[in-house]
């Protein structure tokens, strides 16, 4: 198979950038949180909508987006397998530069997630509604509990809920920090997160992602345009995308997702190794999505992900920096959240983000210079990974 990254700096992010209001947003519709973020996404590039031929985006139609934008793209990607998408979406707008499809690429996404909760309809035919919603599967809290408990089972209970804990915590302190988290004014401590009512054995409330109204936006171009931008260019060294499975019973393992294989892949891509990151940024819809992910990006081995985060390591002030915005957890999530984990990457890099600003360790007087980020996607089923980096 050819290798579509070739460790070159030619494809960057020149704008990333939310919706203006997230939490509970009752008078906006989805594609008000999309328009509202590609227009700041496109001003934070210093480009307009009239430059954007390639549009991207997940569990809403490309063909509504770009109607509603007035966009005529040359190029469009509607891939969609879940919350994962967006950053997929990152390595396919760069495949669609190199091969002269567009030159200027929207990722969007936007979702009124709390204000217009509903019973989520399932087609009938699908194996989901054959195989598992007649049987209780109905809903990612009981499909990740599921898969949660068989990582207790196997690694210890108590060690793991410890696992679960610190990274729920260190996440808030992150969240506290971030003046546009839905958490920001939330302190949360050991004994708040073990006193939280439960949701789903073996999950409590604050194990889960928050539900929230929100829209983010990234845009990708090549070097030649991105050196007429506004804000420095955040590049895209490597990336990999895998999934290897639809419903959580068909999961290969529940104790090990396609991290995998995608983080390795990204890395080897990027030409760059785990010393070498300053940022990782995983997608946390749940606390023990968070935990094997470090295992399969290969920060650590399978079972080890409980003392990998201990002592609030992950927290403001601990040596592995991790989900600075406040994550999925503490920050937003409007029902997909891949989009907010490149916002966040890119101003790190760039070096944007205040009080929370992470440092490279390389020289601790500069700011962060590498970024590894991962998306997973429906039940543990798809996962995206790019590695960023600033000049």
């Amino acid at each position: 198979m050819t290798n579509t990254f070739r460790n070159e700096r030619d494809i960057a992010i020149v704008g990333v950038a939310e919706s203006d209001e997230m939490g509970t947003v009752p008078n906006k519709s989805s594609l008000q949180h999309h328009a509202e973020a590609a227009s700041n996404a496109l001003e934070d590039a210093g480009l307009s909508l009239a430059d954007v031929n390639g549009v991207f985006t997940a569990g809403f139609s490309s063909l509504a987006t770009a109607e509603y934008l007035g966009i005529k793209p040359s190029f469009t990607d509607n891939t969609s397998v879940g919350g994962s998408s967006f950053v997929i979406h990152v390595a396919h707008a760069l495949a669609a530069i190199r091969a002269g499809y567009c030159d200027v690429a929207l990722i969007t996404h936007g979702q009124a997630g709390r204000s217009t909760r509903a019973r989520i309809p399932t087609d009938p035919n699908l194996p989901v509604a054959q195989y598992e919603s007649p049987y209780g599967m109905i809903g990612q809290p009981i499909n990740y509990a599921m898969a949660c408990t068989r990582y207790m089972h196997q690694y210890g209970e108590d060690k793991t809920r410890q696992g679960m804990a610190e990274i729920a915590v260190a996440t808030r302190k992150w969240a506290n920090l971030n003046p546009k988290a839905v958490m920001h004014d939330t302190p949360l401590s050991f004994d708040d997160y073990h006193d939280s009512r439960w949701v789903a054995w073996p999950f409590h409330l604050v194990d889960c992602c928050l539900v929230t109204d929100s829209g983010a936006a990234i845009v990708v171009t090549s070097a030649e345009r991105a050196r007429n931008c506004r804000k420095e260019p955040i590049w895209v060294l490597g990336a990999a995308e895998a999934h290897d499975h639809n419903i959580v019973s068909m999961m290969p393992d529940f104790t090990s997702s396609v991290s995998r294989e995608t983080g390795p892949t990204a890395l080897s891509r990027a030409g760059v190794i785990h010393n070498d990151i300053d940022l990782t940024m995983i997608y946390d819809s749940f606390t023990y999505t968070v935990m094997i992910t470090l295992e399969g990006l290969g920060f650590c081995k399978p079972g080890e992900a409980a003392d990998f985060v201990s002592n609030q390591r992950t927290a403001p002030g601990g040596d592995f920096p991790l989900n600075t915005n406040g994550g999925g957890l503490s920050y937003t999530h409007p029902g997909m959240y891949g989009s907010f984990l490149l916002v966040e990457a890119v101003r790190q890099l760039r070096g944007e983000t205040g009080d929370r600003q992470v440092k490279s360790k390389s020289d601790p007087n500069q700011n962060a210079k590498i970024s590894i980020v991962n998306g997973t996607g429906g039940s543990l089923s798809s996962t995206g990974t790019v590695v960023l980096a600033r000049d």
